[in-house]
């Protein structure tokens, strides 16, 4: 599997943020000692606090199942339904079953899972996540420039600074899809397309 680069803590204002949920004290510790040079990592030992520490800020959770009271496929069902703008990847030493078909993860990780694994993940998860923000704002401009297409003659369009920065708009999404595609694997590209189709 392809994976894209880390986050450049340097040309970004805030660190991505992950959060870790696991109710052993110890892997939220591990995670985040792994994780604490390119991201912000918070870290919850139940279902409970994770709810209570998860915001909009948040882009990357890393969640166990089997968790005392809320369980984490209980946390993931309460993520979705109120509709956080994340990812999560299912981190547990449960073995998967059909009941995953009806789950609404990006990833599955089965414990034990190593520092370059895990920081893996993270950044594949990222660069989705970038990759849909690129999508949208791409299609938004593409039907910007249709409707003006059709509307206004070809002088006009020729004689306007802000067409002319719509089209150059154009030409960088491009460019940042055509980067991200090169970084995904053909799983990952069909995965995209089927969201898409979704949407």
């Amino acid at each position: 599997m392809s994976t894209a680069s880390a986050p450049d803590p340097s040309t970004d204002d805030e660190e991505p943020v992950v959060m870790v949920v696991d109710d052993e004290e110890r892997i939220p510790e591990a995670f985040a000692i792994w994780l604490d040079d390119d991201y912000e990592v918070r870290s919850a030992t139940s279902g409970e606090e994770a709810l209570e520490k998860m915001d909009g800020d948040v882009d990357v959770v890393l969640l166990d199942r089997h968790m005392p009271g809320l369980s984490g496929d209980e946390v993931l069902e309460r993520i979705r339904d109120a509709d956080y703008d994340c990812r999560v990847a299912m981190v547990t030493g449960v073995d998967p079953d059909f009941d995953i078909v009806e789950m609404e993860f990006d990833d599955y990780l089965t414990k034990p899972v190593g520092r370059d694994d895990l920081r893996s993940v993270v950044e594949r998860l990222l660069s989705l996540d970038e990759y849909d923000r690129v999508v949208t704002e791409y299609f938004a401009a593409s039907k910007k420039r249709a409707v003006l297409e059709s509307q206004k003659p070809r002088s006009a369009l020729e004689n306007s600074d802000k067409y002319d920065a719509l089209l150059a708009d154009l030409e960088g999404y491009e460019r940042e899809l055509d980067a991200l595609l090169a970084d995904l694997d053909p799983e990952e590209y069909e995965t995209l397309f089927y969201e898409l189709l979704d949407e």
